[in-house]
This record gives C-alpha cells, structure tokens and sequence, in this order.
C-alpha cells in the first residue's frame, strides 16, 4: 500500500516523501531552506560501498510567488548543490549518481527565472564579452575566463543538462513513478501517489514569524571608533552559526560585509536596525553571501553598495534573475559606488581595497584600514578563497586551455598572505574553498578562522582564532559618544526647521537603555515622557486592530499623550536591546509650542497614526520619513458609485475609509477596505492604473505624489509585491474565457502600437484556433511563421518610435524584444515538427510572456511617447 509522508518543516518549507516511489519532494525554498531541513533530521549522513554521503529531497517544488513578505520564496541555488555534491547525484562514479535527474516542478515564469538565477549562481558572468562590458580589460577577461572554465572542468552549462524540468499549469502532473501533482489555487498545491494524497499550502500566515534554523540570542554592541563585529563565522551548510559575514562599526557609522540568509534576524539580535546602515561591501554572488539582499531593500532609504564593477554586474544578474525585475529596477534601492581592485578607495575616511579571488562567479577579498597615532590599523575579510594547493593544480601556460597563469597565481598567494592587524579567512576547503593550512606562517596579527560547519582541527585551533557571534574586535577605541551624537542627526532630520541651538535642548537628556523583549510604553496609559529612539527596534502593537509594525532608529513614541494628552493606542515593546533618548513630556510640549510647531505636529500624527497601521508603511520608517510622507498627503471625498480616472495625475492612492473596487475587463479583480491602496503602477513605472475604481461605499481618500515614494525602497518593494500579484489576477481574467480577446486595458494610447497589438492578437487567436480548436483549414507552421514575422516587424517599429523619442528604457525594452524572440522560437519548435504542445501550456505562455510585457513593458513605453508628444503640442 502507497503512502506519503507529510512534515511541516518550517514557515514556507514542506517536505513530502513517498519511499515507494523514491521521491522526497522539498516544498519551497525560502532562505536556509536546507539547514532547517537538516535540523529536522530530514537530511541525514550515511555510508553505502565505503562512501559517505547525505540523504534528502530529490525534487524541488517552487512557490508560485517569488517574494513574499519582502523576501525571496525560491532560493534553489543551495538545496540543488546539497542534491548535486552532498548526496553525489552528478559526482562520476558515486553510488547515488544513477542517471536519474532531480526534479524542479512550478510555474513555467518561475521555472525559468530559476535557471537563470541558478546559472548565474554557478558561473556569474558568463563570457569575456559580458567581463568587458563589466569594466575588465581585453587580457584580464581572458584571463578569467580561462580560470573560471577550469573551476567548470572546461564548460558553461546550463543546469537543464543536470535537472529534470516540470512546468506546472492547472491539470494534474506526474511528477515521476506515478506521483502526481495538482494546483489547487495559489501556493496550494496536492501531491498524490495512489488513492493517497496530501495538500501542501507555501502561503505565509497572517503574521508570518520566519525564524532562522539557529538561535543568536541578544546582543549589546558598543559603538568604536574601528571594530569588527562577528556576525557569521559558518557556511551554507551549517545549522548552528550564521554563515561567513562581519559587520564594520567606524566612527559610529555601520557597514555590512555580504548579506546572507536571515540578516534581519542577526542585525536584531545585534541590536541594529535597518536604518542605521551606512553601507554594504559585497565581496561575492554566492547565496550565503547574497540572499539578504532583499532584506536590505526593506529600508527607508537607498543604502550605498560598494563593489567592483564586475562583483556588481555578477551581483545584479542573478537578483533580477531571481525577482524576475529588470537590472536598471535596482537603482532605487542602492546608491550604487564602484570600487576600483587592486587599489585603495576612500569611503568617508576609511579605505578599502578589493583584491581578485579565483572562485567560480567574480570573487574579490576586501581590505580595511584607517589611521591611527601609530600607523594604519588594518582588517582583511577573506571570504570564498581557494586553497593555494588547489590552485598550483591549475597552473598552465597554454593561454587558450582553462587555467591559471604563473604571475596570476603568485599574486594571488601574495595577496592572501599580506599582514594584517585582524584577518578572517574561509577555511571550507573542497574545490572552491580555503585552507588554514595556507595561512600557518601568516604575519597578521590574529587571524580567524571561518566559512565551515565542522569543529575546528586541533593543528586549525595553533593556526587561528574562533570569533562567536556577537564579539567584537577593536581596532581603535572610541573617545567619545557616538549614539549621543545620532540624536542630534535624528533630531536634526525629524525638525528640519528648527534652528541647532534649539534642537541641544532635547539633545541634552538622558539616553537610556531597554532590555529586548520589555515593554516600554502601555496602551491605554499616558506617556510619562517621549522617546526618540537611535538604535535597535521597537515593536509597536495593536492586536484588536491588528497592527504590527516596527520602528527603527528616527522614531518617536510617546507624542500623542505630549500634544494631546490622551493615552497611547498602542504598546511599544523593545525587539532587541534598544537605546533612546529620553525627553520629559512638558519639555518637548514647551518646544513644540515655542518653535510654532503645535498645529502641524498634531496634524501629522494624525495622518502618521493612519499610516502606521498600513501594511505599506508600517514596518522600518522612521518618523522623519513618515512625517514627510504625511506631509505630501492630499485628502479627497468621493460619492458610492463614483469611477475615479486612471489617467490622472501620478499618486499612489490610499483608502481611508470606505470600500473600492478595482475592475478588469468588467470583472472585479479586488476590494478595498480602510488601509489598503491601488495606482502603485504609478509609483514604479510611471504608467496609470491597470484597473478601473469604482466606489462601493462613500469613501476618504488620501493621495501621495509617486515623487514621494519612488525610491524609498521599502515602500517600492512592498509596492512590486502587490503589483505583480494584481497583473497575475488581471492576466488570469483577460486569458479565461477568451485568450488574446482585445480589452480596452491593453491599450498603449499610442494607435500605430495598439493598432499592431490588435492585428498581431488576432493571428495568435487564430494560431490557437489551428492547433487545438476546429480550424483545419489553416496550415500552423505557415501561419506561425507568418506570426513571427508580424512580431518581428511590429519590434522593429517599437525600437524606431523608441530612438525618435530618445526614450530611456529603450536598451531594457530592446533585451525584453530579443527574448521574447528566442521563446517564441522555442515554442514554434514543436509547431515545426507538428509536436503539439497542450493548450494550457500554450495560453500559460502568452499570459507570461506576451500579455505580461503588453501590461508593463509596453504601457511604460506608450506612457512616455504620451509625454513627449503632449509636450511637443504645448510647444
């Protein structure tokens, strides 16, 4: 009798197994998806034929959506190298290598993005021409890419060659030896061998409390001058520690080195919230020094990225791989500044120069120094390095074989082994990992050791230091007070108009200290002072309402009871070790008052008060930002049954009460209640509204120009979450009843465009028609190619509109073109040799593919020809 096996693993993560079958199917893959499976015991070590390996999952079944609360859903980079080298299905002549290919079952969008993502994990940049374009000059492309073949044993492959590629549409699926699965709506998906049969649901709940699979505890961190701060000494594999990352604390600013999974989690365990970070250093592409990018893209503000152009180019496109955005979307969550290698770049006074490492994707280490009375202090973070034994096997002359060069190599062996005050080196080992060994003579002054999930060797523990999370180095103490000196900033940005000599007043009070988890306001009790806060987190509750959000540094508590004396709505309760300056409540009273600033700090924390209980707004603003937001807030008053135009000005719009109903091709897509918001398409692509509003109830509206949003980055991502799961409804609706049927929401504006898009939707409705309804009399491959060539004709017209308006997006828009082409060609395969595809898959494709780039892509492009040809009339 068939039966299955069923294990909630963690939030956004099953696991599936049905032994009969030999299939162990893992259901999502949110960040460290493979340590909670291996704490679970779900991945186990074994023996077979003398070999040792691991156990676990030989399929992978994706989230339909691939962000879901700020954060990737589908990061298969780790689970697919655990199958591929810790249970040796690719290794040549292991006992689990049989032939058999694992599985990646989802959504043919998300299956797709996942190839790329994964390609470009494995390999980066991918030819001398793209190295080149990154900045690299003619012979150190060569050069690379000769070494980057010798770490892929001589070929860039694309990962189909090695996995087994399902795309899941709506019909039931076998996935392998009669286990089936089935989409019952989104995220929610039953897997059935026999008569048995288990449901599977990937949504995240209500209030989702992703965990990592470690615990971090709390930590309270002083502020140095110049100090190291470790915040990762493991690898993607091990359970108990953060994987390999430090955290740079100089003259009270705060840098990050690499982003790994769970870095939410280890900066509030650190007490340091995501607005107080200065900047990050990337050192590589790698997921366990990648996937937290998002993460950082959850703040108020755009942080500065520092990397060399070609890490940054690596960086870039595996991200718009995996969150399936265009590169140039990233420009408005970073301030993007290229550092030059091999030589020493001045970040505020403190230098650091990245140094080439050889390693699969573009690699460099990163040196750290500043001045001290005595010379410069240095801190050297080696993080993916390969052993130099490793390396001498690659040494070879022939300049057209993979390998690496003599010179090349002495001067990496050199770099490595350069002197520093503090250096922490990848000690992994393996094919693209160090060796503490390299390092037994190193002059450096301490060195640590990290990157592994194993206990250190007794000749490792003569060779290097252990750094726990949490320590701190100090390289240069401070003298003097550092958080004192962020509430003269925060003050500074939350009062912009009022003069320095007024803002010392509030500065000269108490900072003092919460303990994590202790509450530090009561709804329904007056404030007894007001609360700036500087650092940590603050969690602000309503539970009847349902509010949960977080405060980061910048924000104020305890206001409402100073202007109005009325008690808190809300509790506020310390998330980690929290500092905060403490301000009697008649003295922040007398200087609002005395600063004239009594009528308009009420007004907005009225509106504040609204927006903090927004999912849009409620997490990692400070009050400066809300308070400038609230700010630009234009209320209006709408009657029920009113339709309010898509085509005004650029707002994002948000319901303050009332109910609205958003409508595509006369059905309704969505209602909204008080608290909820549409015309986001506005904010990130300047394009009006998709959908059509009508008033189900009389309703206040509160209207904020995109200008405001655009590039706060939190806002834009919670924005593109909501965006893309409305277009999947909108897309849904326009492909039901009738595929490619035209509705006035397709429409560009522009009437050569639209008069194409109708022509060339008519042929694909009757292509349709030929392959899988009753027109016979039409031959498909006479009447594909004469679709392709439409298609081709009408880009070409697009691109020549593009140059004669001189339109920004028009290289982005050209690539969208070229690729389109090249799927289109793929799919015609199967009309060419009269292999037919099924119709779901057919419309699947159309909806991902055509009508996708028609709704986005296309209207951005119509938006903006509108634009210059209305100015052109005013002219």
């Amino acid at each position: 009798m068939a039966g299955i096996i069923k294990v909630e693993v963690a939030e956004g993560i099953t696991f599936v197994s049905i032994p009969e079958a030999d299939l162990h199917i893992q259901c999502g893959c949110p960040a460290d998806s493979v340590k909670h499976l291996m704490k679970r015991g779900l991945i186990r070590n074994c023996i077979r034929d003398g070999v040792r390996y691991e156990t676990g999952p030989n399929a992978i079944v994706l989230s339909d959506v691939h962000i879901q609360n700020g954060r990737f859903s589908n990061l298969s980079e780790f689970p697919i190298l655990q199958m591929f080298y810790r249970q040796g299905r690719i290794i040549p002549g292991h006992p689990n290598n049989t032939g058999v290919k694992p599985v990646l079952v989802g959504l043919r969008k998300q299956v797709e993005a996942q190839m790329e993502y994964i390609y470009r994990g494995n390999y980066g940049l991918v030819s001398e021409e793209e190295m080149i374009s990154a900045g690299a000059s003619p012979q150190d492309a060569r050069d690379m890419m000769r070494l980057k073949l010798r770490f892929a044993f001589g070929k860039i492959r694309r990962m189909d060659e090695y996995l087994d590629l399902l795309a899941l549409e709506d019909g039931p699926l076998e996935i392998r030896n009669d286990v089936f699965i089935r989409r019952l709506r989104t995220n929610v998906f039953e897997i059935s061998h026999g008569k048995n049969s288990v449901r599977v649901d990937l949504n995240p709940p209500e209030q989702p409390a992703q965990a990592p699979p470690y615990t971090l505890g709390y930590h309270h961190i002083p502020r140095d001058y110049f100090s190291v701060l470790h915040s990762g000494e493991g690898d993607g594999w091990d359970i108990n520690r953060p994987a390999m990352a430090s955290i740079l604390l100089f003259q009270g600013k705060v840098y990050l080195i690499d982003a790994g999974p769970n870095i939410t989690f280890s900066l509030n365990a650190l007490g340091i919230s995501v607005n107080e970070i200065a900047g990050i250093f990337h050192t590589h592409a790698h997921d366990d020094h990648f996937c937290g990018l998002p993460e950082l893209m959850r703040a108020d503000h755009r942080i500065p990225y520092f990397a060399t152009r070609l890490v940054r180019a690596s960086v870039i496109k595996k991200l718009a791989a995996l969150s399936m955005m265009r590169e140039e979307e990233f420009d408005h969550y970073f301030v993007f500044n290229d550092l030059v290698a091999g030589q020493w770049n001045d970040v505020d006074t403190l230098q650091v120069k990245p140094v080439f490492s050889p390693h699969p994707v573009e690699t460099t280490v990163m040196f750290f120094r500043t001045l001290d009375r005595a010379g410069y202090r240095t801190y050297a973070h080696l993080a993916d390095i390969a052993s130099l034994k490793l390396l001498r096997t690659m040494i070879g002359h022939d300049e057209d074989a993979p390998g690496i060069s003599h010179e090349l190599y002495d001067a990496v062996a050199a770099n490595y082994l350069a002197p520093a005050d503090l250096k922490k080196l990848d000690i992994g080992g393996g094919m693209i990992h160090g060796d503490a060994e390299d390092f037994a003579k190193d002059r450096s002054r301490k060195i640590v050791l990290a990157h592994t999930s194993l206990p250190l060797t007794g000749r490792q523990k003569e060779i290097g230091s252990g750094a726990p999370f949490g320590t701190v180095d100090v390289l240069i103490p401070a003298h003097q007070d550092y958080v004192r000196s962020y509430a003269f900033h925060r003050l500074t940005e939350y009062f912009p108009t009022v003069p320095a000599s007024c803002l010392r007043v509030l500065q000269n009070n108490p900072i003092v200290t919460f303990n994590p988890e202790s509450i530090i306001l009561h709804a329904g009790n007056k404030a007894d002072c007001v609360y700036m806060l500087l650092t940590g987190q603050v969690e602000m509750l309503h539970s009847r309402r349902k509010v949960y959000s977080t405060l980061s540094a910048g924000a104020m508590l305890g206001e409402l009871t100073a202007m109005t004396g009325k008690p808190l709505a809300e509790t506020y309760r310390a998330a980690n070790f929290v500092q905060a300056l403490r301000i009697p409540l008649d003295l922040y009273k007398s200087f609002v008052q005395n600063n004239r600033l009594a009528e308009r700090v009420t007004q907005l924390l009225d509106i504040r008060g609204f927006l903090h209980g927004n999912r849009l707004f409620g997490d990692a603003m400070s009050s400066s930002r809300l308070n400038a937001i609230a700010s630009a807030v234009t209320p209006s008053e709408h009657a029920r049954e009113a339709v309010l135009s898509r085509n005004g000005s650029s707002h994002l719009t948000l319901v303050r009460s009332g109910a609205v109903d958003l409508i595509f091709a006369g059905k309704v897509v969505e209602r909204l209640k008080a608290g909820d918001f549409f015309c986001e398409s506005t904010v990130l692509f300047d394009i009006p509204c998709l959908f059509k509003a009508v008033l189900v109830r009389d309703a206040v509206l509160y209207h904020i120009p995109a200008a405001d949003l655009a590039d706060v980055p939190i806002i834009r991502w919670k924005l593109l979450e909501i965006y893309e799961s409305r277009l999947e409804k909108a897309l849904a609706i326009g492909m039901h009843e009738s595929p490619l049927a035209w509705h006035e929401e397709y429409s560009l504006g522009v009437e050569s465009l639209d008069n194409d898009h109708q022509e060339l939707f008519g042929t694909a409705r009757e292509l349709l028609d030929v392959l899988f309804g009753t027109n016979t009399t039409r031959d498909p491959v006479q009447l594909f190619n004469t679709l392709i060539g439409m298609t081709v004709r009408h880009f070409k017209s697009e691109e020549n509109q593009m140059r004669s308006v001189e339109y920004p997006g028009a290289g982005e828009h050209i690539r969208h073109h070229e690729r389109i082409l090249s799927l289109l060609s793929a799919f015609g395969q199967d009309v060419q040799q009269f292999r037919r595809t099924s119709r779901k898959e057919a419309v699947a494709f159309i909806k991902d593919h055509i009508l996708a780039h028609v709704l986005t892509t296309d209207r951005q492009l119509g938006a903006y020809i509108r634009k210059i040809t209305a100015n052109l009339s005013e002219a």
